[in-house]
């Protein structure tokens, strides 16, 4: 808490800085002004202009002399002047409007007499993130219709075929069962995308956990796992299940969505053969779950955006999916104010999940 305070105490100042800069710069119009209306005086008296009218020209007439010209010469300054601190001004407006457009390839830098400037550097910085976040995700949307639309099309084109074929009639009952069993299979796969899309809307729009409880956390991995019976065991992959009893206050439901997403992953991206471990470890206040398949890796580049919604870290869409499942894990153990890691390192892949044993105390 100190250091946030302490990182808003000296943005403040930072920005107290630039309002000390700008008061200065009218300070010095001001004074300008004024100096400017006195040196015009002094030259009119002296070249004779006004020094026949003097003995005519009261106290009150002089101030007022002297204003007029303030005024008028104050004016033309500060015309001048202003056009100094509206220009990056300016600037940034003019690339907001870029970014409004849809131009997320827009960067925004101040000339070498402002980019010095920290609060400045500060508006450039976050105007870049932006534009960048904006640039990522708007190229990551549009790889999802395209990806998810492909994902889509192929079931639906299968589930057609096969119908026609059945609907022929002249098949073997054998036939008949194969045909309609790939029907099956190919419409859960549908509502399985479906309700991945679904899940990633719901947990987006949820900012708080409301149906939390203690429960058996190692039971629920053990769930978990049976309810992908199918898939490891098709792939012939070896459990490595290694805990004991391990309670945790958090949304259950929720929660089993981490670890089903997660454990579908590692039996996909592992080999025919290969091991997927979990793994329990107890801290004072947390519980982190470990899971780990073998035969694959995770470059750092994907490692950055493996968590973003839409992302695919397979290009070749060889293996199913439609990269919304870990963009939910991650906000569901966000909303659990837990943190997830992944580590890959000798073709193992890591995926490590912290959450706190209690919600209430947070």
């Amino acid at each position: 808490m100190k250091k946030i305070t302490d990182f808003a105490s000296a943005k403040s100042k930072q920005r107290f800085s630039l309002t000390f800069t700008f008061a200065t710069v009218v300070f010095i119009v001001l004074l300008a002004a004024i100096l400017f209306a006195a040196i015009l005086l002094f030259v009119f008296s002296k070249t004779g202009v006004i020094g026949g009218f003097e003995d005519e020209l009261s106290l009150g007439t002089i101030l007022l002399c002297v204003l007029a010209f303030s005024i008028i010469s104050g004016a033309i300054i500060s015309l001048l002047l202003a056009l100094i601190p509206l220009k990056p001004l300016n600037r940034y407006i003019d690339h907001m409007n870029k970014l409004a457009e849809g131009d997320f390839k827009v960067r925004l830098k101040f000339n070498s007499s402002w980019a010095d400037h920290k609060t400045f550097r500060e508006i450039s910085d976050s105007f870049n993130k932006l534009a960048e976040e904006l640039e990522n995700t708007e190229m990551l949307r549009a790889d999802f219709i395209n990806n998810f639309s492909h994902e889509f099309k192929t079931p639906i084109v299968s589930i057609a075929g096969l119908a026609k074929l059945v609907n022929r009639g002249s098949l073997t009952e054998e036939e008949r069962t194969r045909y309609l069993t790939a029907i099956e299979d190919e419409s859960l796969r549908l509502a399985a995308m479906a309700t991945n899309v679904l899940n990633l809307t719901k947990v987006e729009n949820q900012s708080i956990l409301t149906g939390t409880k203690v429960f058996n956390l190692s039971e629920q991995l053990r769930s978990s796992v049976l309810l992908l019976e199918n898939k490891w065991v098709k792939k012939d992959v070896n459990l490595e299940i290694d805990f004991d009893e391990f309670f945790v206050e958090a949304d259950e439901e929720l929660l089993k969505e981490v670890w089903i997403n997660i454990l579908d992953n590692a039996i996909k991206f592992t080999s025919h053969g290969g091991t997927v471990a979990i793994k329990i470890e107890d801290t004072d206040r947390s519980l982190s779950v470990a899971i780990s398949n073998t035969e694959s890796e995770i470059s750092d580049e994907d490692k950055k955006k493996i968590f973003a919604k839409f992302y695919q870290a397979d290009k070749s869409h060889a293996a199913e999916g439609n990269g919304v499942g870990l963009a939910i894990v991650k906000k569901i153990v966000d909303l659990h104010k837990g943190n997830i890691e992944v580590f890959s390192e000798n073709r193992v892949v890591n995926f490590k999940v912290t959450v706190p044993k209690k919600q209430s105390k947070l």
